[in-house]
């Protein structure tokens, strides 16, 4: 099995330099090369594409330099291989977002560690598929594929020339910029930094959430979930949208008051909502959202194994090669920012 799907070497790997800047180490903060461990299991898909870019991969033991993380959760395993082998100073995380490892991460001024992960890796399926949901949500296909008779009526919207807020500014924002640009819509992207994003009308400060709102068409939450992010998109956000707006989330349900987009739902204040993500997650069977006619939920689909093992595998040799040569690590995560 190769590495590397086809393409995954052009595309996938230009794709997520462009999304996440390489990180060049100040000095002192680069880390000491050496053996790198696969786990919490050793995937021969993965060791084949960490011995593609020149590492060495050996079991767990006291000269592991480099760690390549493929459990989405797991800390507290992750937690005893640090602490049992002092000596690893790298570690790859296997997706964009690394929530899932903020107690962890929160303890990482306790070790020179330097943590990557996926973020930027993933861009082209979840942006496709936020596209996806967006297109479904203006066109109301929540409802229409419920319907067991013909309905009249001439509802729906087109996306072309739409007012889109898109909140966050990585790599899937970033490429859900450029999915967007032939339907000539007006973005506002929403952030922590007020330095504008090319391609977007306007940046606006998370603070100015609301004011980006006032007047959105559609709404896209594609942002990281941090403690400073949680149930960023509330009541009083929903309640500053105008009636009739559409709402997608494609980054993860604890963004979200989810009793709040029920209520948006029945009230009719969102016309509709497309999420691929929920809180809780799964979403239990009989949850109110289920029976909202004007929403659609996808399980958490947005990027398939089999769509991102051979993006997770290029991000993986490109950060070996880096931790073997000149430092250029692609994703790396702030601890302190929770991303």
């Amino acid at each position: 099995m190769s590495a590397v799907a086809p393409g995954a070497g052009g595309t996938a790997r230009h794709e997520a330099v462009l999304a996440v800047p390489a990180w060049e180490p100040p000095p002192g903060r680069r880390p000491e090369a050496g053996p790198i461990a696969v786990l919490p299991e050793a995937d021969p898909f993965f060791v084949e594409a960490i011995e593609a870019a020149g590492g060495t991969v050996a079991p767990l033991s006291s000269a592991t330099r480099g760690v390549v993380w493929l459990s989405s959760s797991r800390p507290d395993e992750l937690t005893a291989a640090l602490e049992s082998h002092p000596g690893i100073g790298w570690v790859q995380l296997p997706w964009a977002g690394v929530d899932a490892f903020a107690g962890l991460l929160a303890d990482a001024a306790e070790r020179p560690v330097l943590w990557t992960s996926a973020k930027g890796a993933y861009a082209q399926p979840v942006a496709e598929h936020a596209l996806a949901l967006t297109l479904a949500s203006l066109r109301l296909f929540g409802r229409r594929v419920r319907a067991r008779t013909w309905e009249g009526g001439e509802e729906g919207r087109s996306l072309f020339g739409r007012r889109v807020v898109i909140l966050g500014a990585g790599g899937i924002a970033l490429e859900l910029l450029r999915m967007l640009a032939p339907f000539g819509v007006h973005v506002t992207i929403v952030r922590r930094s007020s330095d504008p994003v090319p391609g977007a009308a306007r940046t606006l400060t998370t603070d100015r959430l609301h004011d980006a709102l006032a007047d959105a068409d559609v709404v896209v939450v594609a942002a990281a979930l941090t403690g400073g992010t949680r149930r960023l998109f509330d009541a009083a956000a929903f309640a500053a949208l105008p009636e009739g707006a559409v709402f997608v989330n494609i980054a993860r349900g604890g963004l979200v008051d989810t009793d709040a987009l029920v209520a948006a739902l029945e009230s009719g204040r969102l016309a509709a909502a497309g999420v691929d993500v929920t809180d809780p997650e799964p979403l239990p069977d009989g949850h109110p959202l289920w029976d909202a006619t004007n929403a659609i939920v996808t399980p958490h689909s947005a990027d398939t194994e089999d769509m991102v093992r051979p993006l997770l595998a290029e991000r993986v040799r490109t950060n070996v090669q880096a931790f073997l040569g000149d430092g250029g690590f692609v994703g790396v995560v702030d601890p302190s920012a929770g991303y």
